[in-house]
């Protein structure tokens, strides 16, 4: 069954490379507009948006730190100024471990980075956008959670793993919130992901071998498996689903 999703706006932050970029390209690939944001990586939101653009999608990138609300309102609007219209999908993929700390060692600037990115970001990002949800009657927000959010994370990630557990939570409390006006929310929870710069910058060739082996599929995910879900929730497949988090792991973590 293809997934058509033709005449729909969709915006995922932190897109210029891994899940992100792998979620834009899907979206893309079964016809919405994608506006993939960025923050530094401008040559890696550019080499995104010319593949889906090759691949004959539709897409542009955009510049913001979505942990400073003024710039994520400029961005919305610039995305509606760009498509001609409000934002029907948003994808929340923006999160960072940023560093690995022991708690004894945390400093409240660690603290904050890691909260503002994981979670902040989420919060206010679905703030500029839902309005132009609301005018429409439909809408459909996914957030990007982690397994850390149930175990806790491997080493020096206790913070990472809360702030992950925040937005699993508030996954629910803005899909109760929200949906009156039509908009669905829901959460997806990737597992051991390859390819993405996170494993390649936070874990050791071992662990991943180690990781690896104790996955019941037996190899890591990929962006496309977890862009798959998102899809999903995207479609109106889903449409009396709300609230819930999609488990991506290969059977790391079973519900």
């Amino acid at each position: 069954m293809h997934i058509d999703l033709t005449g729909r706006i969709a915006l995922v932050t932190g897109a210029s490379g891994g899940i992100g970029r792998g979620v834009a390209s899907m979206l893309a690939s079964s016809g919405a507009k994608v506006a993939l944001n960025y923050l530094s990586s401008r040559a890696g939101a550019e080499e995104a948006v010319a593949a889906i653009r090759a691949a004959g999608g539709t897409a542009e990138a955009f510049q913001a730190d979505v942990t400073k609300p003024e710039q994520i309102e400029e961005m919305v609007r610039a995305v509606e100024a760009s498509f001609g219209s409000s934002i029907d999908l948003l994808v929340n993929n923006a999160g960072h471990l940023v560093q690995r700390l022991a708690n004894e060692e945390m400093t409240e600037e660690l603290y904050a980075k890691v909260m503002d990115v994981n979670l902040k970001s989420a919060v206010f990002v679905s703030k500029f956008v839902i309005p132009g949800m609301k005018a429409k009657g439909r809408g459909s927000i996914v957030n990007v959670t982690s397994i850390a959010a149930h175990n806790g994370g491997g080493p020096g990630a206790s913070i990472y793993a809360a702030s992950k557990a925040a937005v699993l939570t508030y996954t629910k409390g803005l899909a109760k919130e929200l949906a009156a006006s039509g908009i669905t929310v829901n959460g997806v929870s990737p597992g051991f992901i390859g390819q993405t710069a996170f494993h390649d910058t936070f874990t050791p060739d071992a662990a991943r071998k180690a990781t690896v082996q104790g996955i019941p599929l037996g190899r890591e995910g990929t962006p496309e498996d977890v862009a798959g879900a998102v899809l999903f929730l995207a479609s109106e497949l889903s449409s009396y689903l709300t609230g819930e988090t999609i488990e991506i792991n290969g059977g790391m973590f079973m519900r």
